[in-house]
């Protein structure tokens, strides 16, 4: 019965210490917590979004092969819309078209200092089933996109991120910013982005781990051309999930979105005027809940406001405590 009694208690007492221990270790990830996560997830988006918008430039030319015709001149030059609309003047790339009789050009980037933002490797875009009459303007046609050393560097800090790796662009609707734009014959034009395995090197050291599933569908109110972001990826019985993978300390995450993303040609994509996401990184209690469009306080921006929003806010909280951490967007 004293053996009994003594092993009951052993066991209680490991109990308490265990249950003590990771209440400590809860309460440390709390107060160490600095949002790093959120900040990536949000750089990687926001460069996906830069080159998938050169993409769209590129793909709604009448003289790009892969738009709808078998013509192109090698070397040529590429103007981004809507770096054209923001008074950026300086060519962000040059575009290679040597390989467009096979369905594939290349934007090879200059190097160029604009937005805080400097650009340099290439991005490969491929027409899958080319050969068989494909072309971009199709409903349902699917473009490969490969990123080849493609590095953002942002000038104010020399904070950089680099992707390689693969992601396929799918023409939901048909047609192309030609047709939203310039001709106005659709209303909306609908896209999605899905990839396995793009790799994310933060600052030339550590690398993360992402997996893609948005929904881009534009439109034109006011004459302003709008993109809403959507999360159309799955994971664990988690959906609306916009990316999840690996961070670049080894923890999985899930990133979803709670409110669809919102940026526009005014204020540029970099800078969503509305969204919401939850971020979740294994082993931690707490999700990191963002919140874009705010000012500098991590108050919500007016609507209707005439300035851009400063950044965006991300939140997190454990029991009766929330901590928070404001980030502008340039």
């Amino acid at each position: 019965m004293k053996t009994k009694t003594i092993l009951s208690t052993v066991m209680i007492a490991a109990l308490a210490l265990t249950l003590g221990v990771t209440g400590c270790k809860k309460k440390k990830a709390f107060k160490n917590e600095d949002g790093q996560s959120s900040a990536d997830n949000r750089s990687v988006q926001t460069e996906n979004d830069a080159a998938v918008n050169d993409v769209n430039t590129e793909l709604g030319k009448t003289s790009c092969p892969l738009y709808g015709r078998t013509t192109g001149a090698s070397g040529t030059q590429g103007t981004n819309v809507l770096y054209s609309i923001l008074g950026i003047t300086s060519v962000p790339y040059v575009i290679d078209t040597t390989g467009a009789y096979q369905g594939t050009i290349k934007l090879n980037y200059t190097g160029v200092t604009e937005s805080n933002r400097t650009r340099t490797g290439s991005i490969r875009l491929t027409i899958v089933n080319y050969a068989q009459g494909k072309r971009w303007k199709q409903q349902g046609c699917v473009l490969k996109v490969d990123y080849l050393n493609y590095k953002v560097t942002r000038a104010s800090d020399g904070k950089s991120i680099e992707l390689n790796g693969s992601q396929n662009i799918t023409n939901e609707t048909g047609g192309s910013w030609l047709e939203l734009l310039w001709l106005k014959t659709q209303a909306s034009l609908a896209t999605s982005v899905t990839g396995n395995d793009l790799q994310v090197t933060f600052d030339g050291d550590k690398t993360a781990t992402y997996n893609i599933n948005r929904k881009f569908t534009y439109t034109v109110p006011g004459g302003i051309l709008t993109c809403t972001g959507e999360g159309i990826g799955s994971s664990d019985g988690l959906g609306q999930l916009e990316n999840y993978g690996v961070t670049r300390d080894g923890d999985a995450f899930t990133s979803q979105v709670t409110t669809p993303i919102v940026w526009n040609w005014t204020c540029g994509w970099w800078a969503p005027v509305a969204g919401e996401v939850n971020i979740k990184v294994e082993d931690k209690e707490f999700a990191l809940k963002v919140l874009f469009s705010v000012n500098k306080d991590g108050d919500p921006e007016t609507a209707g406001s005439n300035s851009c929003p400063y950044g965006w806010k991300v939140e997190w909280s454990h029991k009766k405590k929330t901590n928070k951490k404001v980030f502008g967007y340039l």
